[in-house]
Parts: C-alpha cells; structure tokens; sequence
C-alpha cells in the first residue's frame, strides 16, 4: 500500500489560463513544483487521486502558482480547489544530516535536557530563516513555540519520537 504525503492545497484559481493559487507545505518547493514533476490531487468530490505533471511554477505573494499539463484554462481545474496535492512516499528523496520530512516530526514528544515533558509537535511552520515547531503543551493553554535552530533543539530521534530542547528564556 502505497503511503502519500501531503506538499500543498489548492486553495483557489488563479487568473482564466488554468493556474491554481497553492499554499505549500514542503521545505522542497523547487523540487516538489519543478516543471514535469509529478504530483497527485486528492479531493473528496473526485472518484480517486489524480496524476497530474507540474507545466509551471511561479511565487505570487505567499502563494505558489502552478499550472498543470493538459489543464489550461480555468473551467478545468475549477474542480481542483481546496484539494491537496500529494506525492507518493516513493517520490520522498534522502535527506542530509539534521533534516527531517515534516510527517517525521509531527508527532514527536519534546522535552527538556532536564527531563520536563513539554508536549506534542503538532504543526510546523515555514515563516522564514527557520522552521518553528509548534508544540501541544502538556499542561493545556497556549501552544509553545520553538524555532528550530542549533542553540534551541539539541536532540531529534525519530525512531523513538523523541524531541530534546534547550529551553531559553521567554520561549515559554
């Protein structure tokens, strides 16, 4: 059984030639969104996925505007908005040393170097220079937030699911 992971939703059209406005949520967008790169749309109004090939990739605002081959005006990938696009665990290539797939580290338990369970990693975010992990608090109230950077996490097994963080002041 194949297993497929999520890189972007369609979130609407954009212009009458057939692109459609994605919100992405890979690291690898030049890889993911390259012309011939293959992607998969998953919408609950269509039978099964659909194979569709990247024509073109452009960034507009914080969107990424793609067109698809064989799609080249509106009415055609109308039926496309709010489906997500997917690649196959297949298409997933080998990451260097200290990077991790998202679907890795969603999920993962964070404590501190002393020990002190913080939470789950429920989401991640890409607002810029660095990706910032946002965690569950065991405690309940206010999710915390951690940037993923050298001086804050110091530890990640994904086998175990297992995050460890320096925790600085004001990050809690």
């Amino acid at each position: 059984m194949t297993k497929w992971f999520k890189v972007g939703k369609i979130v609407n059209t954009h212009g009458i030639r057939g692109e459609v406005r994605v919100i992405s949520t890979t690291d690898f967008e030049e890889e993911r969104y390259a012309s011939g790169a293959e992607l998969y749309i998953e919408h609950p109004a269509l039978p099964e996925m659909t194979r569709v090939i990247v024509e073109t990739h452009r960034k507009h605002k914080n969107f990424d505007l793609l067109t698809f081959e064989g799609y080249s005006n509106i009415s055609e990938v109308e039926k496309f908005k709010g489906g997500l696009l997917k690649v196959s665990e297949a298409a997933l290539g080998e990451l260097e040393e200290g990077e991790f797939y998202y679907h890795e580290i969603i999920g993962c338990q964070v404590y501190t170097e002393e020990g002190r369970e913080l939470g789950k990693i429920k989401e991640v975010l890409s607002p810029g220079a660095n990706d910032v992990w946002v965690i569950q608090s065991k405690e309940g109230g206010k999710d915390i937030l951690i940037p993923y950077i050298d001086d804050v996490v110091k530890d990640v097994n994904i086998t175990d699911k297992i995050v460890t963080i320096e925790l600085l002041e004001g990050l809690i």
